[in-house]
């Protein structure tokens, strides 16, 4: 077995015997999974499954009734969203997020500026060691740009993106907090099909660089190209697990979810 095989098989996410209850509302019953070291694992399900429930357990939004969530062993259940996101686990949302009336690279320097090393006497009294970091925040600012491959768009106001473009500097200013772990909650929603396979195209992109990715969305011939794993929620349990083959012939799930044309829709024919 190779280093990279060993390594995939380390698992960085574990979700053990998780439920959440809201009042007599059962939202999650009893949700076991892991995401491991370099995978990309997508959570799939009818609306009201239970899959952003999930993230917003994941993520610190939400405290679950019972059960546990570690990320590289240690426990985050009582952690609060920030620290969550220094251990980094960092998510983005159904809706864009960016501030519209500021250019496309200051967005992402807004989220890189959180890691800038400066004090504050160096500020104020414009440093040495301040510019040095401002230089530093401003090239990788650049280079997050391009590697989401909105480069070109640097100085437009986000407010003037396209929608496909404002979900890709989404994913930049999430990038920007340096995460070891992107939580990807329905991305390519409301995207066209050039739009889709540009975001494609970036996943393989942070998959190749080693990030760890779970993903929720609906368009299934998206999670079936880029998924190694897929994990299927219904009435907030778990029906399936597996790589994408399994999922697409799984009874249950065609049932519950995919219908019977799914294969043909996943292969693009």
């Amino acid at each position: 077995m190779s280093v990279a095989s060993v390594a995939k098989a380390q698992p960085a996410l574990s979700i053990e015997h998780v439920a959440v209850h809201f009042g007599g509302l059962i939202a999650i019953s009893d949700m076991t999974f892991t995401v491991n070291e370099g995978e990309v694992v997508s959570l799939i399900g009818p609306n009201g499954a239970g899959k952003t429930t999930a993230f917003n357990i994941v993520t610190g939004f939400l405290r679950p009734t019972k059960g546990t969530v570690h990320y590289r062993g240690a426990p985050l259940t009582d952690l609060k969203p920030h620290e969550v996101a220094s251990r980094g686990l960092v998510r983005t949302f159904q809706r864009t997020s960016v501030f519209q009336s500021v250019n496309v690279f200051e967005n992402v320097m807004i989220g890189l500026h959180r890691r800038g090393r400066s004090r504050l006497w160096d500020t104020l009294l414009a440093l040495p060691r301040e510019k040095a970091s401002e230089r530093e925040l401003r090239t990788r600012a650049s280079e997050i740009l391009a590697m989401v491959g909105i480069e070109h768009r640097a100085r437009d106001l986000a407010g003037s993106l396209a929608y496909g473009d404002q979900r890709l500097l989404g994913v930049a200013m999430a990038l920007a907090a340096d995460p070891s772990m992107l939580l990807l909650d329905e991305p390519v929603s409301g995207m066209n099909a050039t739009e889709t396979a540009r975001f494609m195209e970036l996943l393989a992109r942070l998959r190749g660089l080693g990030m760890t990715i779970l993903l929720v969305e609906h368009d299934m011939p998206m999670v079936m190209g880029v998924s190694d794993r897929i994990v299927v929620l219904n009435y907030g349990r778990i029906i399936a697990e597996g790589p994408p083959a399994a999922i697409q012939g799984n009874p249950e799930v065609i049932r519950a979810y995919l219908g019977e044309g799914v294969k043909k829709r996943a292969r693009g024919s």
